[in-house]
């Protein structure tokens, strides 16, 4: 899990029928199991009269690769439900999200094939609705200059490869700057060429950053 897992761009919510059936399915961002069971209490809580909530959720430790996966069928046949949807999030390498999809049953019953496809087809447009982004660990340095170099320096790190974060203004100008493990060698090299050698990058520990 250290190097690039996807989460989801935003939050959202899609609305499928399939043979009467009414599924909405929702999908947030989470940090934690806390965080995603208040999204489920929410989403319950908005639907009462939906015949189930079923739910999927995979949370992941970025430093130590462990990853939390639940799931629910809540009434439904087992296996037909929670475990598709948590499939649909595993296929994709999502992390930090969970899903509901609420059904509202219709008179027509689906089968397991038919409630598998169902709940798993609800989530996939969710997500393809929603868009995913790359969550790519970066190391995040901080680069000191003297003013009179800070300007040049700003212009070319924004025509650069390399990720410019934040510019604080002292006695000099410290430069926050996200490069990538790979990218961190080729950085130092980069820098010493546009200050000759002069500005040093500090190491100011872990940043992850969501890319396209």
């Amino acid at each position: 899990m250290h190097g690039e897992v996807g989460v989801i761009a935003r939050d959202g919510e899609h609305e499928v029928e399939i043979k009467r059936s009414r599924f909405v399915c929702t999908v947030a961002r989470v940090d934690d199991v806390a965080a995603a069971a208040a999204v489920i209490a929410r989403v319950r809580k908005a639907g009462p009269g939906a015949n189930h909530h079923c739910t999927a959720l995979r949370i992941g430790d970025p430093e130590t690769g462990e990853m939390t996966v639940r799931s629910n069928d809540d009434g439904e046949p087992a296996g037909t439900a929670g475990v598709p949807m948590l499939e649909v999030l595993a296929r994709r390498n999502l992390t930090d999200v969970v899903a509901v999809v609420s059904r509202w049953f219709g008179g027509v019953k689906l089968g397991a094939g038919g409630l598998v496809r169902a709940y798993s087809g609800a989530l996939a447009e969710t997500l393809d609705a929603v868009g995913t982004l790359r969550r790519v660990r970066h190391r995040e340095l901080l680069v000191a200059v003297p003013h009179d170099v800070a300007g040049r320096l700003e212009h070319d790190l924004r025509n650069s490869p390399y990720r410019l974060q934040d510019i604080d203004y002292g006695a000099d100008v410290t430069l926050t700057v996200a490069v990538t493990e790979a990218d961190r060698d080729a950085f130092g090299a980069w820098l010493a060429e546009r200050t000759g050698g002069e500005a040093e990058a500090l190491d100011a520990g872990t940043r992850y950053l969501y890319l396209p």
